[in-house]
């Protein structure tokens, strides 16, 4: 029964990344890529990390977890991270090490520059450019 004048929040927060190695993932994602290694369970047969974009509500999972069905490694393709300025973005990355594909400008209108890079097991991002995430995040940055 739906109450009146409710709405629920649907709250996107966790994506699994299937991984063949936790430790080179971790190593990847928060090392190279800059996420925020949030935890590190490793508990014999359960071994996985959460780690968070900076600025996002939304964190990746990798690794083993208990009742969770695994994809194979490499298998996820088309996770979209969102950036203001794409070029400055994949200096950063290049930097760091990773393999990041060049630029496309597919509309002159913001949303339409992007280039995408693999992580060691093969699954795909594409990092899009909004230029309007400078001045208007999604979350609230903290003060300082």
């Amino acid at each position: 029964m739906r109450q009146e004048g409710k709405t629920m929040d649907w709250t996107l927060e966790v994506v699994a990344v299937p991984v063949s190695d936790v430790d080179r993932a971790i190593a990847f994602y928060g090392g190279q890529l800059g996420f925020a290694l949030d935890h590190h369970t490793d508990a014999g047969p359960v071994n996985f990390a959460q780690l968070t974009p900076p600025g996002s509500g939304c964190s990746i999972v990798v690794g083993t977890l208990p009742g969770a069905e695994q994809m194979p490694p490499g298998s996820l393709h088309g996770l979209q991270l969102v950036v203001s300025d794409a070029e400055q973005a994949r200096e950063q990355l290049v930097a760091n090490g990773v393999d990041a594909g060049e630029i496309m400008v597919l509309d002159d209108r913001d949303g339409g520059t992007m280039f995408n890079f693999q992580d060691p097991d093969g699954n795909s991002w594409v990092v899009q450019q909004i230029r309007a995430r400078a001045e208007h995040p999604l979350l609230p940055r903290p003060a300082g």
